[in-house]
């Protein structure tokens, strides 16, 4: 016996599917205004989950035998890293690709019309995957530096593989070298994908354009932040809340801001950054061989070889030069 039609509970259907229909109608008509956050039409942009696995691989080549849950050995380490290497050529390279055609049809609005421009976007794709690959020894040296400066620098470090393994600056540096040389190369989107996402697992920012030289060490780190036109030297330490960034920013005449400006500090070779220091401006450059102490607020020059901390009050800066 078939169950009775209940009235009322088709009523209740058709009112939600009425309502369902209406939100579906006021959504569409909100992508006819211009809100600038819809990618309808347009090149498909790159894939962050795409491009943090490609991250995972470039650091399973620069760090073998560490993240990977193959076992690395002489015998199998050509093989190994044949395998990482074609396989993160071929995605990164699909990758860049796609980001520069979506940061040319932003420029141009007729890019997908023009397959002279396509087909430079896969070529630059498939150029700075390359680009890339060949400086991974480099990046190598580089990171050994940073794990030997963590473990000089942390009395608490008991091995290299801890540094490596563990600790959150040495992640947020491996990973900023990495997206700054996409940044170097122009790559839109990317090199700050990654950078946030090393970020979120940190709480360490570092915009992908800062210039870091060799032997960087981050302790804890938490809260760290550095800009984009910001300049380390070598040998620097920094503690956790430091934040290196802007004091202004430069407008043009219709109120907007100057982007591509230095904004933030130079900071010279030899320097140690304590906790909580702020350091602002893209004049303000900080002398070799200074020490800069906790809590410091910091909007101008100071001279090589200084000491900065705050008086007894909490109320000033002092700084004394040798």
């Amino acid at each position: 016996m078939k169950k009775p039609v209940d009235i009322l509970e088709l009523s209740l259907k058709d009112e939600i599917q009425k309502r369902m229909n209406d939100a579906v109608s006021d959504i569409l008509q909100s992508f006819d205004r211009d809100y600038s956050i819809d990618h309808i039409s347009k090149f498909p942009l790159p894939s962050k989950d795409k491009i943090i696995s490609i991250l995972k691989d470039i650091i399973d080549i620069l760090f073998p035998g560490y993240f990977n849950e193959e076992y690395i050995n002489k015998l199998n380490l050509k093989f190994y890293l044949g395998m990482k290497i074609s396989n993160v050529f071929g995605e990164l390279s699909s990758e860049i690709a796609k980001s520069y055609k979506h940061e040319h049809f932003l420029r141009t609005n007729s890019c997908q019309h023009c397959d002279e421009c396509l087909e430079h976007c896969e070529d630059s794709g498939v150029d700075v995957a390359f680009y890339l690959l060949e400086k991974i020894p480099e990046l190598r040296r580089l990171l050994s530096l940073d794990v030997k400066a963590a473990f000089e620098g942390d009395p608490a470090a008991k091995s290299y593989n801890e540094i490596v393994f563990s600790y959150p600056g040495m992640f947020a540096i491996t990973v900023h070298r990495i997206a700054h040389l996409f940044y170097e190369k122009d790559v839109p989107l990317i090199p700050r994908i990654i950078s946030e996402y090393s970020h979120s697992l940190t709480g360490i920012d570092i915009h992908p354009g800062a210039s870091i030289g060799e032997s960087f060490f981050i302790d804890h780190g938490t809260g760290v932040v550095i800009g984009e036109t910001t300049t380390i030297g070598n040998n620097v330490k920094i503690y956790q809340g430091v934040t290196l960034g802007a004091l202004s920013f430069p407008k043009d005449e219709k109120g907007k801001i100057i982007k591509g400006t230095k904004r933030h500090p130079a900071i010279e070779d030899h320097v140690t950054i304590y906790s909580g220091a702020t350091i602002l401006g893209g004049d303000t450059v900080i002398g070799k061989n200074s020490v800069i102490g906790g809590n410091t607020w910091i909007v101008s020059s100071i001279a090589p070889g200084s000491k900065v901390i705050m008086d007894d009050d909490q109320t000033k800066v002092k700084i004394k030069t040798s």
